[in-house]
């Protein structure tokens, strides 16, 4: 089957526009990995000859030319897979993931490919060649090295099949925390049950429970109707019920929903995993996985990455006893709790946060309806960068999925992005940005430009009212839309490094940790608030009385970051994989250690940590505490502009200069370099500690 044959035919073999979503199948999934794999194969062969000359034009253009599609078509099967899980779809996927990894794997191990590169790499004319072409070249030979190519020839197929056992437990890992939060439910069948819940909560119940024909209130574990329970239901026993589930997922000790189902348990999947990553970073000549993980990072070693969580736990930790010795204070005092136990956490700091502030999360809520939040995201986008935001039209997987244009100020096209905001069963929880095609510049073609996937878990409309966001929401929001910024604003043409292709993973989290700042200005929340009855904008003291909760308990949420990114370095540096201790355990000792909020004895959160097992990151989860050293300090420019007399932080000239040392120079240089341009020095941990209510004159309960 050639591509000229099948291209109408199948449509993900169509790389002229956009993928025509309406049409994919899951048949169409092999055929197509047929001809894409098997042209990469025949492209990586003939680069790799003897006769090829090792030039960028023989080589690495050719290289691309063909791997490209492949990828975007396998973005696009992955994708699927994430936000539109059926049966059919995981099999196939299943089924053609070991092919690609397998290839990935191959073209890692290419002993003849890489001395190829490393020709280039040293030829006269090297230093000919733009900073791009130097940075992809550099970043490929480094991946080489880490995908095995210098590795003796007889130990090339235990490194290859490493590398497919562990995308196939990374998919494994992901379906059963899918399944198993699908598969839960808790039905409440009086009135008298749903005490303190908000009237749009129980009407999603409401409705959930009647698309399946049922009577009552249907609650589940995706997130919009999980945590409105845990901070606002009356009911101790529900709240309980369901922590209890939540906490358990994907586990031994997760419910088994009567029908005896034990394949969901990720404990065995956890084990695995960190054994074969083990066993690859001994066999590349690493001490651990974790120094595998940092090589391309911006950080230097394990070591450092530790000693830098352990100082933001020193400072943090004073104020995280404070915020717990008041919480259980008023816990006992208010509510009656003497024995607060961890499905009562939630509900306790929210009903202390309304007593202070005078406010519930929920209030706010109503002022934040999905349209006016969007208009809010797009001003705030298009002041600081030029650009304007316009509706587009595509093919979707979903009705209710969006498309949008980004354009400059002249009207020409600079990127395209798909908007997929409510939570559904079939979708995987969480937020995240993905690329769907990359910006590149052919040889002798025009630009192709960028396509970004955004996607949130939000609550969907309810009642015939318009969807609102929780301030937290709109956080996540607008950092996803950093994220796709980071992507789309790109100006590099070479693949390799537009985008975020090539940003070191740590500082990848920059842009969007940047973005979310900008939540909390009042002359950004005044133009994109407005009631879901009244239409009135967000009241200036309510607003005041968020500021004033900003940092509301800063110090247990910065404990409980550092729990999570220590033990996923602790795992991957010097855990004792033998089975003598399991990762559940070293939760609760890095819990102890690092925390003053007791852990649930049942509780089995690592079965859950997508994030490592089954996202990327790792020994890479630290990222999101040392790239927020990098992002506040960038947001520090912005407040500057504002004091020195520009009157807003919404200041175009400093957008522009953001937006042309960080956002469009992607991957085509170190993320450090990029950093310096923009600020003119390296950054620092003060506007971070200022912008969490830590800074060090900042003595804890002294103010509110």
């Amino acid at each position: 089957m050639s591509t000229s044959q099948s291209t109408s035919d199948n449509p993900l073999l169509d790389f002229s526009d956009l993928p025509r979503f309406g049409e994919i199948r899951p048949e169409h999934v092999t055929p197509a990995l047929d001809v894409l794999l098997a042209n990469a194969s025949a492209a990586v062969e003939r680069a790799a000859e003897p006769s090829t000359p090792a030039s960028w034009a023989d080589v690495v253009e050719p290289v691309e030319r063909a791997t490209e599609p492949l990828s975007r078509a396998w973005g696009v099967i992955g994708h699927l897979n994430a936000v539109a899980d059926t049966p059919e779809l995981r099999a196939v996927y299943g089924e053609n993931l070991p092919r690609v990894t397998e290839f990935w794997s191959s073209v890692g191990q290419n002993l003849a490919l890489y001395e190829k590169y490393k020709t280039i790499a040293a030829a006269d004319d090297f230093e000919s060649l733009t900073g791009e072409r130097k940075k992809i070249l550099n970043n490929s030979l480094r991946d080489f090295r880490l995908s095995g190519a210098e590795l003796p020839e007889d130990q090339k197929p235990r490194f290859a099949e490493l590398q497919e056992r562990q995308a196939a437990l990374s998919k494994a890992f992901s379906d059963h925390v899918l399944d198993a939060t699908n598969a839960y439910a808790f039905i409440a069948e009086s009135k008298d049950e749903l005490a303190g819940l908000p009237e749009d909560v129980i009407e999603a119940a409401r409705e959930a429970a009647e698309r399946e024909g049922k009577s009552g209130w249907k609650f589940t574990l995706h997130f919009p109707s999980y945590f409105p329970v845990m901070q606002y239901s009356e009911n101790r026993a529900m709240r309980e019920t369901m922590y209890r589930a939540y906490v358990t997922r994907a586990s031994e000790l997760g419910p088994q929903y009567g029908k005896g189902i034990t394949d969901w348990d990720n404990t065995g999947i956890v084990a695995d995993a960190l054994k074969l990553r083990e066993e690859e970073a001994h066999m590349l000549g690493f001490k651990n996985f974790a120094e595998v993980s940092l090589a391309p990072k911006m950080a230097e070693s394990p070591e450092q990455v530790m000693a830098f969580l352990e100082d933001l736990a020193t400072r943090a930790r004073p104020h995280a006893e404070h915020d717990w010795k008041e919480l259980r204070e008023f816990a006992a005092t208010e509510l009656g709790m003497s024995d607060m136990q961890p499905w009562d956490v939630t509900f306790a700091a929210e009903r202390l946060r309304q007593k202070r502030y005078s406010f519930s999360e929920n209030e706010v809520k109503q002022y934040f309806p999905e349209d006016t939040v969007l208009k809010g995201l797009f001003k705030v986008t298009e002041t600081l960068f030029g650009v304007k935001i316009r509706r587009d039209e595509a093919a979707t997987w979903y009705p209710d999925v969006r498309f949008f244009r980004v354009e400059n100020q002249d009207g020409g096209l600079v990127a395209q992005f798909y908007l997929d905001l409510y939570a559904r069963e079939g979708k995987r929880g969480g937020a995240w940005m993905d690329d769907a095609r990359s910006r590149r510049k052919p040889v002798n073609g025009a630009v192709q430009t960028p396509v970004a996937y955004l996607t949130c878990n939000f609550s969907a409309p309810v009642g015939g009212k318009p969807a609102c966001f929780t301030h937290d929401e709109v956080i996540t929001l607008f950092h996803e839309f950093g994220h796709g910024l980071h992507h789309m604003l790109t100006r590099v043409d070479e693949l390799g490094v537009s985008g975020i292709n090539g940003v070191e993973w740590d500082a990848v989290e920059l842009p969007s940790q940047f973005m979310e700042n900008f939540c909390w200005e009042w002359d950004v929340l005044s133009d994109m608030t407005s009631h879901v009855d009244t239409a009135k904008p967000l009241p200036r003291d309510l607003f005041d009385k968020m500021l004033a909760a900003k940092n509301f308990q800063s110090g247990l949420g910065t404990l409980r970051q550092i729990v999570f990114s220590m033990f996923d370095m602790k795992l991957h540096v010097d855990f004792d994989t033998s089975g003598a201790k399991s990762a559940n355990d070293l939760a609760r000792e890095i819990n102890e250690r690092f925390h003053v909020i007791p852990q649930a004895s049942f509780s089995r959160w690592p079965s859950t940590f997508s994030h490592i097992f089954a996202g990327g990151y790792a020994a890479g989860y630290y990222s999101y505490k040392w790239a927020e050293v990098l992002s506040a300090d960038a947001y520090a420019a912005f407040e500057e502009a504002a004091q020195a007399g520009k009157g807003s932080v919404l200041d175009a000239a400093t957008g522009t200069r953001y937006r042309k040392e960080i956002l469009e120079v992607g991957g085509s240089r170190p993320a450090m370099e990029s950093f310096k341009a923009f600020r003119g020095r390296e950054p620092n941990i003060d506007a971070l500690l200022r912008h969490n209510g830590m800074a060090p004159d900042a003595v804890p309960g002294a103010a509110h």
